[in-house]
Order: structure tokens, then sequence, then C-alpha cells
């Protein structure tokens, strides 16, 4: 076999024998499968707050009505951010952090990014852990949250067979009791009555503790060798959950009761149209869902190739997504339609959303079905496949961020990396195994991912469109894709997906309540802690703008602040064939007076890439022209 020739326009001015010169960093290597892309993205959007965050915000605020504003705000907020973030991680082949050669002054965006992804990456592992606890507790013949009596249980504990036969000869006060499940998850999983608080966590749960290593080394082996490894796995688990969902769905529309359930999450209310909250609610679902913010979309889009249709890959995960929540929806209505009728109380006695739901509401119901630790492990293993992949997602966020900006140093020792984050941020999360540990994952939960994310999505989509400019962003997008894109995404880049993030922002901080699990109220330190979560991911933008300044020559406008502001040299495409225009000869070591050439050497021709190259270059002299006159 021949060896392939390297075009000499390619070849680095240090190497004398046409290899590529030792200087040049280890490649980062791109996606092996034509469906690794799509499945790792799908795999990301569709997690856990698809099976136990939308279906109760359905239902609390309209019901089949709520799709209205939901199916408003993907399209407002959801699809432009998301197209968004793929064209700027694709067209750049850059982590969250070197993406931001597109205007230096503004690097502290992406490290407010990391370190929200640390944070959420910390707690989400943690309740990976107790999905695989409660998949193990699922491999018996009699489930342990099923019957009362057990050394955990308190004399208020109520079984629902107690109460079934209670129905049938007299009836039963349950409003001062409380099911085997509920005491199971709070005396027996947590051991919360150790705890008096959040400033009291008490002794690490080891049964927990090792349930969170094993949650972490499965992520650690699936990321081993970045998306090369991590790629191949989506195929399972981003697709095996569809397969549950559907069996899941099937058995809960078979019960008695499920259309009690069904008619309960769907009966629209449109009154509640008029409300502002239920909008807020849906951009709300809308933004987290989907991920948009926590630089998992644009890492994903950085392994692609330069002219991947990304733009059909958006509407085929933001619409997955949205079908999927509506989907699990029917999967845990129909069960609790079924629960309730057996336990002849209301269906908004029974309904929860989070780890409520998960963990207490919907294990209890397995408990009501024939063959119940099998139905009870099938529900645990798609929450521990949903969960899985979205993990994966922050945590080669947070390595490519890393070893983008390290190349030279970090790439070789990719793996090596890798299991330092993982071993660092285990131990950051051992205080979540404690006693006490759900108080500190409320906190997390409710303020690491707050409005500090919020601020950074804001500021992304008006340095995009105001500093680096509309027209060039468009120009970059026609570059990779071969076509603009079009008034919708321009309208909502410009004005409608910003003012949307500005009024979540604004009902955010004005309707701002402190947190709380059950009837525990945190103490004042614990929320200015939480508070202080969010701001520290806020004041990175700042404190990155300084330092892209001093590292400027110059008076502080006119030459440190407009300099940092404008994209780097080697802003661009990665490859030298794919750069154009203004792109040309400016990565280092570039002896190419046109890719192009490059492009006819090495195909033969000009294909419609190279018609689109030809465009932009034309486009961009007529523009210079312009502005010379």
């Amino acid at each position: 076999l021949t060896q392939p020739v390297t075009p000499d326009l390619l070849v680095s001015p240090s190497s004398q024998d046409g290899d590529l010169g030792s200087e040049c960093p280890e490649d980062r290597g791109n996606w092996t499968g034509r469906l690794d892309f799509l499945l790792s993205c799908i795999g990301y959007c569709v997690g856990l707050g698809n099976v136990w965050r939308f279906p109760y915000r359905a239902y609390t605020n309209g019901g089949g009505a709520f799709l209205v504003p939901y199916f408003i705000m993907l399209a407002i907020c959801g699809i432009p951010i998301f197209f968004m973030e793929l064209s700027l991680g694709q067209f750049s082949s850059l982590g969250p952090l070197a993406v931001w050669k597109i205007s230096p002054l503004f690097k502290g965006v992406g490290m407010g990014t990391i370190l929200i992804v640390s944070l959420v990456a910390i707690y989400y592992n943690m309740i990976i852990a107790y999905v695989l606890f409660y998949l193990f507790a699922s491999l018996t013949s009699d489930l342990p949250w099923q019957h009362c009596g057990n050394w955990w249980n308190t004399d208020l504990c109520l079984d629902h067979h107690v109460i079934k036969a209670g129905n049938n000869t007299l009836p039963v006060n349950i409003s001062n009791t409380v099911s085997p499940s509920e005491e199971y998850w709070s005396r027996y999983v947590l051991h919360i009555q150790g705890s008096s608080g959040i400033g009291d966590p008490g002794r690490i749960r080891w049964n927990l503790c090792l349930c969170l290593l094993l949650s972490w080394t499965i992520v650690y082996l699936c990321i081993l060798k970045g998306v090369k490894s991590s790629g191949k796995v989506v195929y399972f688990t981003a697709t095996f959950p569809y397969l549950i969902l559907v069996m899941l769905l099937i058995r809960g529309v078979t019960l008695e009761g499920a259309w009690k359930g069904i008619q309960f999450y769907l009966t629209p209310q449109f009154d509640h149209l008029l409300s502002s909250k239920v909008w807020i609610e849906a951009a709300l679902q809308i933004f987290y869902s989907l991920g948009v913010g926590f630089g998992g979309l644009l890492t994903f889009a950085s392994y692609n190739t330069f002219h991947q249709n990304i733009y059909r890959d958006t509407f085929i995960v933001t619409l997955g997504n949205a079908i999927t929540s509506i989907l699990a929806g029917f999967a845990i209505f129909s069960v609790l339609g079924y629960m309730s009728q057996e336990l002849g109380v209301p269906v908004n006695q029974v309904a929860k959303a989070g780890p409520g739901l998960a963990f207490v509401v919907y294990p209890q119901a397995m408990t009501m079905l024939p063959l119940s630790p099998f139905w009870s492990f099938l529900f645990f293993f798609m929450l521990l496949t949903l969960g899985l992949d979205s993990q994966f997602a922050f945590m080669e966020t947070i390595v490519t961020a890393v070893t983008d900006e390290f190349p030279y140093y970090l790439r070789p020792k990719k793996a090596s990396f890798s299991a330092v984050i993982c071993i660092a941020l285990f131990l950051m999360g051992l205080i979540l195994t404690t006693e006490g540990g759900m108080y500190w994952l409320v906190l997390l939960d409710d303020y690491s991912a707050g409005f500090g994310l919020m601020v950074v999505v804001i500021t992304t989509c008006l340095v995009v469109t105001r500093v680096y400019g509309m027209k060039r962003f468009c120009r970059d997008i026609h570059m990779m894709l071969g076509f603009k894109p079009g008034p919708y995404f321009r309208a909502c880049w410009m004005v409608l997906s910003p003012a949307t993030m500005m009024a979540l922002l604004v009902y955010n901080i004005v309707k701002y309540q402190p947190s709380e699990y059950g009837n525990y109220r945190f103490p004042t330190w614990a929320e200015v802690l939480g508070i202080l979560m969010g701001v520290l991911s806020c004041l990175m933008i700042p404190m990155g703008m300084v330092v892209a300044v001093l590292q400027e020559e110059g008076t502080l406008w006119e030459v440190g602040v407009q300099q940092a502001s404008r994209p780097a040299m080697d802003w661009g495409p990665s490859l030298e064939e794919n750069r154009t225009g203004v792109y040309v000869a400016s990565l280092a070591g570039s002896q190419s007076p046109k890719p192009l050439m490059v492009h006819m050497r090495k195909y033969g021709g000009i294909t419609s890439y190279e018609n689109t190259a030809i465009e932009v270059d034309r486009e961009m002299e007529e523009e210079d022209e312009e502005e010379s006159m």
C-alpha cells in the first residue's frame, strides 16, 4: 500500500522530510461513526428531567394546554440557541474555553461554564449512585420497600395492602401515615434521621459511598478514550431507555385506572395560558431539558467534520427530546392513575416531581404490580442509562475544555487527566453520601445552575450577535453548511432568544424562594453559600475581561478593550483546507496562499463546498470595497 502524500502547501516550514512538524499538538480526534454525534446529543438532552420533571410541570401548569407555550418556547429559545452552540463548536473545533478566541475579552464566559458544569457533575453522579442503590435492591424476590415491619420503619408506616383491605370494610385515615417506600428512602437509603440539618452532615453512608465510587468508575471507563469510547457507549445508553419506556408505557396503559392518570395529565386548562408563570415554566423546561449553556453541545459538535449537517441534527434532537418528554408523561401518569385507584385517593395526592417521584412514588407503584422486582429493575435501569450519557457530556466538556487550552501537555495524557478529574469530583461529592447529604444535594441542585447559567447563555448570545457580528457569524455558517441561516434564526438570535432569557432571569430573581427539603428550611448561611455559587460563575466574566485587557499592550480602551474583543489571529476552522477569505494563512506555520488549491490538489476538482468558499470570498471582497469607500 502506498503512503498518502501530504500536499506541499500543507507542510509546515519546520518539517524538512514532508511530515508535519513535531511541534504540532496531538490530534484531538473525531467521532468514528456516522451516528455517534447524533446519539450523543440525544443521550445528553434526554435525561432524568424528561421523566421526573416534565410530566409534573405539565399537569401543574394547565395539562394539555401546557404544550402550547412549551412548543412556542422551543421555537423561540430552544432550537435557535441549540443551533448556535453546535455552529460555534463545529466551526472552530474547540471546547468551551478555547472557543472564546472568537472574542478573547469574554473568555470568562467559558470559565463560568466550566464552574457550573463541575458543580452539576458532582451532584448528578450522586443521583446516579441512588439509582444504582435501588437497582441492586431490586435484585430480590420481594422488594424491601414493599411492607412495613423492617427495622427502619416507624409506627406511622402503612402499606397499600392494609389500605385496600380497609377500603373494603371500614375507611382508613391515611392522612397521618407514611408509605413503606417513603420510609425506605428517607430512613434507610438516606438515613436522614441521623442528621439535624445541613450543618450536621453526620456519618458517611458506606453503601452510598460505594455506589458513588461505582458510578464514577463507570463514567471514567466510558470516557477513557474521549469521544472514541463514549461515542460507542451511547449506541446503547441513548437507545435502550426508549425500549424500556415503551415497555413501561404498554404496561401502564393496560392497568386498571390508568386513563384516570392520563386524563389528569393531559386535560387542557386553557385559562392557565393567561398566567405568566406557565410561560416561564415552559421556557425553564426547554432551557434545562436541552442542556444549552452547559458546554456539552459545543463540545460534541467540536468533534464533527467541518461540513456535518448540524442544521438537520438540531431539529432531530430538539423535537425528539420534546416527544420523549410527552411520551414519558404517559408512562408515568398511567401508573399513577392505577396507584390512585388502588389507594382510593385523588391522583394529585400521589403525583410528585424530582427525586420524590423516582425514589418514593414510582417504587411504591411497582410493589402493586405482579412481578414487581422485574418492573422495578427495568425502571431503575432506564434511569441509569438516561443519567449516564448526560454525565458523559458533563465530563467530556470539562476534559475537552482544559485539554484544548493546554494541547501540548494534556492531549497525550488525556486518559490520566480524565482520571484525575473523576477522582477530584468523587472526593468533593463524598459529603453527599453522608446522612445529611440530601440537604447538600438540594442546595447544589437549586443554585449551581440557576441564574448563573442564564447569564452565561445571554452573554454568549449577545457576544456572538453584537460583538462578533451577526453578518460574520452567518457567513461562517454559510462557509460551513453551504447556506446562510434564514430570517427566523437571525430574529431569534438578535432579539427573541436574549429577550426571553432576560425575562427568565428577572423572573427568577423577583420570585426567589429560599431552598427547602420537605419541612426543613435551610439556614441563612446555607442560602448565602448557594447564592455565592451562582454569583461566582457570573463573576468569572468580568475577571476574564480584566485578564484579557491586561494581556494587551497600549491604553486601556483604544487598544486593550477593542483589541481583546476582536477574534484572535488563529480563530476559524481548525484544518487549513477549510480556511477561506479572512481565515487564509492565519494558522501558525501556514504557507498556504489559498486553501482552495489544497482542495483541488487533494480531490482533483471543485466540490459544492469549494463553490461556497468562492462565493464567501467574493462576498468578503465586496464588503471590504464598500467599507473602504
